[in-house]
């Protein structure tokens, strides 16, 4: 047992440490050193795991590539849909093109190293693989063993080429099995040709079906080998055909060839690609000209000058390595489409030449990477964004209207909303000026208006007519998970599209379409249920489904009906562009922090439960909300807890699909202690540093540089106790107007303990957009009444006021062939909510039918209607 004495002696000796803690800057304090080479901090591995059982896999995989990258290199496991997991050990080969998303895609063109027989099938053959000390992953270079071929493989790549270095042993035959039929999607038409020379083979493959879709899409290759073959043949996926020097697909995954080798060679091989065609792939070759060890340290130093756009200082190691390795993983998407000579296939697939200079991308998941992707890609690549921006033009000019979630050069309409929009309103917001924004803001106009019909039956906005009518997306009655669009997220999501597109058409002196758009950008209100107090889907006929807001997911759905990937309580929070009118809906601030803290008290729940999923991208922006309502320091918590239990420097080390850089660039940004919480304007957010100093490379020579003492190491302070603008003090909890553009200094004074009162004033409270809002909503139950004629029934009325101000509302109905309704008024509590009942009187006269009547319900000078059913002289019991 301690004695008294010793147990003081601990308590003066945790008091002083923790004394020195709470100082801002301790007279002790020695900053840490910038990290000199970020490169050498990316570990491949990262995310090539299990995100959790809700999860499952992560989809990033270890091979090389370069920033945005045509060629992503990388082996692909057996059985795993993204290509490769870290758990399973056995490999199908190597393939050139690659994905982090939650369907099969890509996995083109892939090669199997083996010293085994040709056999039988060797369209199916696949090698052990050994995820131990010997697997390394790193920018622009891959290795790994086969160990029962004992073979090491060795991968680099450029833009356009994979480059392998092959070790056979010196005893055993060394072959390739080429497969042009291996596409994860599957492979609708598929060729491959051994060509005279003995060292080359070219090929093609046909592919697409993206998550059910009926996209297609083909790449062609030109692979060469770095010495000639002594033997080879081919197949068509029945037979094979030794010394054939040409094989055309006769099913779905079919041809593929293999070449053999000198037992104990080393063979280089340079596999290039091309979306126009085969002499497209040779010219992309010489991109590859030099040495395996030339092509590695010049993509190294390609990745290098990339991450060094964003230089950091810590204590800590392992969160070096994450950070790095998540801005490594932001950078990978989208994808380099056009040929070294410019060449690439459009929309209307027509060959097209892309300006001298400039780059087509392709590959856009832009429901995913339009919260944070399009923001850190427009602020520390610029150059790279407005051509991102750009294509997305070129692909509108060529289909007739922007493609949701492009995969190569079609538009696969996978996820929800128009998310394209506030992908390219990002883009420019955060940077990206060089791109045709005149153009880019009709097309968006015209989906916004009219749909947006592209080719073959393809629409950017289905029924956007019916929303514009209505103000939302009705759900069908018989509306299930599958066969039906979840109208609620939409409307959500266009509410949040057609605020970006206010925003952009603002930036470029369209002032009416700005302020038409704004009024569209409150659409979300009418999905709001005052019963409730959630979003809820309405029907054609207005109605909200009677009980509550979450339900269950049906037998073999993924989410609740009305919603994509969540529930009511996962998606109510989702009104970036309007958090203040959110709030006052829910019935003000305490009754917001009351609500999120128990919706954040599980972190990554997956959509079936009420809480928070971190995991996935409608509540990425959940843990910056304390920020908007006085409690900052729950954001500081919050952020932290997510940052240092959901990620780490491991294969599972994320709590989701990356989604094409989604997961990571969200980890980059809470690790800068910013976020860029309102799409389509570059509001940025604060929470607290995971770093000690932070620099971010601006155009023109300017900076963002970043001090956070402290906020690194053992000892780390996690709460802001203040924050310093270019010297100036402020007490906003986002950043000044301007500031991603001029550059300047951010100086965080960090502390132990929550600091509560710095950043709770409403006017620190980021800025928020609602003009145009409703002044309440309504929902009246039950919405169908049956009486007799001369009787009475009533109806409750639940109204929400939706914006500071009116303290009283009226409910009248204009009387309806022998149906009227007597009028009420009353007050709105202090959480802006009320109850009223409304007695509906039916007249002896009145025949049995059904009638509409009308509520309208005023409060200040704004008004909701409602319009219920009754049912007169239908059977049913007669109200109070």
């Amino acid at each position: 047992m301690r004695s008294r004495r010793g147990a003081v002696a601990l308590v003066t000796a945790a008091l002083l440490v923790s004394a020195m803690l709470v100082s801002a800057t301790p007279t002790s304090y020695e900053p840490p050193e910038m990290v000199a080479k970020p490169v050498d901090h990316v570990n491949t591995l990262i995310g090539t795991g299990n995100g959790g059982k809700t999860v499952g896999e992560i989809n990033n995989f270890p091979g090389p590539s370069v920033p945005f990258g045509m060629v992503q290199y990388s082996p692909d496991t057996v059985d795993n849909y993204a290509g490769y997991s870290h758990s399973n050990d056995h490999a199908t080969g190597f393939s050139m093109t690659h994905a982090s998303v939650g369907c099969a895609a890509f996995g083109d063109i892939s090669m199997l190293p083996t010293t085994g027989p040709v056999g039988v099938a060797p369209w199916d053959a696949s090698e052990e693989i050994a995820h131990d000390d010997h697997e390394v992953g790193v920018p622009g270079y891959y290795s790994v063993r086969l160990p029962s071929a004992d073979v090491t493989a060795e991968l680099t790549a450029t833009r356009r080429t994979g480059v392998g270095r092959f070790h056979f042993p010196r005893h055993r035959p060394a072959r390739f099995l080429v497969r042009s039929g291996s596409s994860l999607g599957g492979t609708s038409a598929d060729k491959i040709k051994i060509e005279g020379d003995n060292t080359t083979i070219t090929g093609s493959a046909t592919t697409g079906g993206f998550c059910g879709k009926d996209n297609v899409y083909t790449v062609y290759f030109a692979m060469k080998f770095s010495k000639p073959f002594i033997n080879f043949g081919t197949w068509d996926g029945t037979s094979i055909y030794p010394k054939g020097r040409s094989a055309y697909a006769s099913y779905q995954g079919s041809s593929g060839g293999y070449v053999e080798f000198p037992a104990g060679s080393e063979v280089e091989v340079r596999t290039a690609l091309s979306y126009v065609d085969v002499d497209g792939a040779r010219k992309n070759l010489d991109e590859a000209a030099e040495s395996f060890d030339d092509v590695r340290a010049a993509a190294s130093t390609q990745w290098n000058d990339a991450l060094s756009r964003i230089r950091i200082a810590g204590y800590t190691e392992d969160d070096i390595v994450t950070f790095y390795s998540a801005l490594y993983h932001a950078l990978l998407n989208p994808n380099t489409f056009n040929d070294a000579d410019g060449r690439y296939i459009g929309f209307d697939n027509n060959i097209h030449t892309v300006d001298e200079g400039h780059t087509q991308f392709a590959n856009f998941s832009d429901w995913d990477t339009y919260r944070g992707v399009a923001a850190l890609q427009g602020l520390v690549f610029p150059q790279e964004a407005s051509d991102m921006a750009q294509s997305l033009v070129n692909d509108a000019e060529q289909s007739g209207s922007y493609p949701r979630w492009a995969l190569a050069n079609t538009a696969t309409a996978e996820m929800t909303g128009d998310s394209v929009v506030p992908l390219i309103a990002n883009f420019f917001a955060f940077g990206a000026k060089d791109f045709d924004v005149h153009r880019a803001l009709r097309f968006m106009l015209d989906a916004a208006k009219e749909g947006g019909a592209g080719r073959n039956g393809y629409v950017e906005r289905p029924e956007v007519e019916t929303y514009l009518r209505r103000g939302y997306l009705p759900l069908p009655t018989t509306a299930t998970c599958r066969g039906s669009f979840p109208a609620a997220s939409i409307s959500l999501e266009w509410s949040v599209d057609d605020f970006a597109i206010s925003q952009f058409a603002a930036a470029l002196g369209d002032s009416a379409a700005a302020a038409d758009f704004q009024d569209r950008a409150q659409y979300w209100q009418n999905l709001f249920n005052p019963t409730t107090h959630s979003i809820s889907p309405r029907n054609a006929l207005g109605f909200f489904r009677v009980g509550p807001a979450v339900v269950p997911p049906a037998v073999g759905c993924f989410s609740q009906v009305g919603f994509d990937e969540g529930n009511a309580e996962q998606y109510v929070w989702y009104v970036p562009q309007n958090v203040a009118g959110l709030v006052t809906a829910l019935g003000g601030r305490q009754a917001v922090a009351d609500r999120l803290d128990k919706f954040t008290s599980q972190l990554n729940v997956g959509p079936e439960d009420p809480y928070l999923w971190a995991g996935n991208e409608p509540d990425f922006g959940v843990p910056w909300l304390y920020n908007y309502i006085g409690q900052p320091w729950k954001t500081q918590e919050l952020v932290d807890r997510i940052r240092s239990t959901l990620f780490s420097p491991t294969p599972d080390g994320e709590p989701g699909n990356d989604d094409l850089g989604a997961m990571s660039a969200w980890y980059v940004w809470a690790a800068m202690g910013l976020y860029p919480s309102v799409p389509g304007t570059s509001v940025l957010t604060v929470n607290t540093p995971l770093f000690d100093r932070i620099e971010i490379a601006l155009p023109a020579g300017k900076s963002i540089r970043i001090s956070a003492p402290g906020a690194s190491g053992h000892h780390r302070m996690q709460y802001i106790s203040s924050l310093h603008v270019d010297g100036r003090s402020i007490d906003q909890t986002y950043l000044p107007a301007g500031f991603i553009e001029s550059g300047g200094e951010l100086a965080f004074s960090l502390s132990v303990h929550p600091n509560t009162t710095w950043g709770t004033a409403a006017s620190s409270a980021p800025p928020s957009f609602g003009a145009g809002s409703l002044a309440v909503t309504v929902n009246v139950s039950p919405a169908v009444v049956t009486v007799d004629p001369g009787r009475s029934t009533y109806v409750t009325v639940n109204v929400q006021r939706m914006v500071d101000g009116p303290g009283e509302y009226t409910i009248s109905a204009k009387p309806y062939d022998g149906i009227s309704a007597k009028s009420v008024s009353g007050k709105f509590g202090d959480d802006g909510s009320a109850t009223a009942t409304v007695t509906i009187k039916v007249a002896e006269s009145a025949p049995a039918g059904y009638y509409p009547l009308t509520l309208t319900t005023k409060a200040g000078k704004g008004e909701r209607t409602f319009t219920l059913l009754v049912a007169v002289g239908e059977g049913g019991v007669e109200g109070g």
